[in-house]
């Protein structure tokens, strides 16, 4: 497999409904993606950074930057025998873990196609379709909260995360249980609180919350398993675990008791498969995180959440949670709360590429 072309695009897509975390608020999700010619199919990826640093240090931009000028051009004249080889070719750029997600994902997608297989084939799916969560950003007020999960409980998904932030945790989640006494509910922080809210979070646990996600900074591991002593919610960690090596080291100090699987995040489906098997030889829980993806990035999400150690619902939300409109075909729907696996080659998804011309808002075009 050689690469004769890459084409990058900036797209800037209209979110159905603004989505707010502790970091701020999205109302535009900018989403970069690379299509990688060769062997006259074309394999597509999406890049999971954002518009700015703030839930990583790397943005779209950064990542086409890295991409253009130093991971593409490290490709050039080389026969790829399979899309594990790419992390060992990309060794010489430090960091830049979505960047390089995204160069893998699209040769997976043309390594499946070659094959003529679902990429969830060959990454060693088991399922034909998976449980699906729906992950809720901070909302006004509790009254629009309610009315906003109630209608997301009645279309059928299996588990609810609330976005959390000081100001906004207890009171809500109290509301939300009350409501929905059984409903299988976890929280997300995204890094908003520090050691010294120990006590504070400890009032999470009358809830019986599937988990506590990402309390604690990023780069704390030893805070979050000193907090984990402390909570009886089991703690998931997501922007912590940036690494293979860095999963093992969380779990090795009893960071966490769940992990939420990136494969953006950790360096592409290469490093997300030794997670997959490191977990699954530790008895530790694991779930395909969502980044707000097009319908590309969904795709592949899907086909690793089909994994045998993937034991928990996912943020992997109907097409329809988050955009009117998607650029790949078909659509991802609910159905009785779980989201079917792609059946076709390679993602199994159709780029349309009127739509993704309509969308784009930067193109750049990389040759041999």
């Amino acid at each position: 497999m050689t690469i004769d072309r890459a084409v990058l695009y900036l797209l800037a897509m209209p979110l159905v409904a603004p989505f707010r975390t502790s970091f701020g608020e999205e109302r535009v999700r900018h989403a970069l993606l690379v299509a990688l010619e060769g062997d006259g199919r074309t394999g597509w990826g999406e890049c999971v950074a954002g518009s700015g640093p703030w839930y990583s240090g790397e943005t779209v931009e950064t990542a086409r930057h890295v991409l253009l000028d130093f991971a593409l051009p490290l490709l050039r004249g080389t026969e790829i025998g399979h899309p594990r080889e790419i992390p060992g070719l990309l060794a010489p750029i430090r960091g830049h873990p979505m960047a390089k997600a995204a160069l893998e994902a699209a040769l997976w997608d043309l390594h499946a196609q070659g094959e003529g297989k679902p990429l969830a084939s060959l990454l060693g799916g088991t399922r034909d379709r998976v449980p699906a969560g729906v992950s809720v950003g901070i909302q006004p007020d509790i009254p629009t909260l309610l009315a906003r999960v109630g209608n997301y409980v009645a279309e059928g998904y299996r588990r609810v995360k609330l976005k959390i932030e000081p100001g906004w945790d207890l009171e809500p989640v109290a509301a939300l249980r009350e409501r929905f006494p059984d409903l299988p509910l976890s929280v997300d922080a995204n890094a908003a609180y520090s050691p010294r809210d120990a006590g504070h979070l400890q009032g999470l646990d009358r809830f019986g919350l599937l988990m506590v996600e990402q309390p604690l900074a990023y780069d704390d591991l030893l805070g979050h398993a000193r907090l984990a002593e402390e909570l009886a919610t089991p703690i998931c960690l997501d922007e912590s675990i940036s690494s293979p090596h860095r999963a093992w080291e969380a779990l090795e100090l009893g960071a966490c008791r769940i992990i939420n699987v990136k494969q953006g995040r950790v360096g592409g489906l290469s490093a997300a498969l030794e997670i997959h098997e490191l977990a699954r030889e530790r008895g530790v829980p694991i779930w395909c995180g969502g980044m707000l993806e097009t319908g590309v990035g969904r795709a592949l999400n899907v086909a690793l959440a089909s994994l045998p150690g993937f034991t928990l619902p996912h943020d992997i939300s109907a097409t329809d949670r988050y955009y009117h409109e998607d650029i790949a075909q078909p659509p991802f729907r609910l159905e009785d709360g779980f989201i079917p696996v792609p059946r076709g080659p390679g993602l199994g998804v159709e780029v349309d590429l009127g739509r993704l011309h309509r969308y784009a808002v930067g193109m750049w075009s990389w040759h041999t």
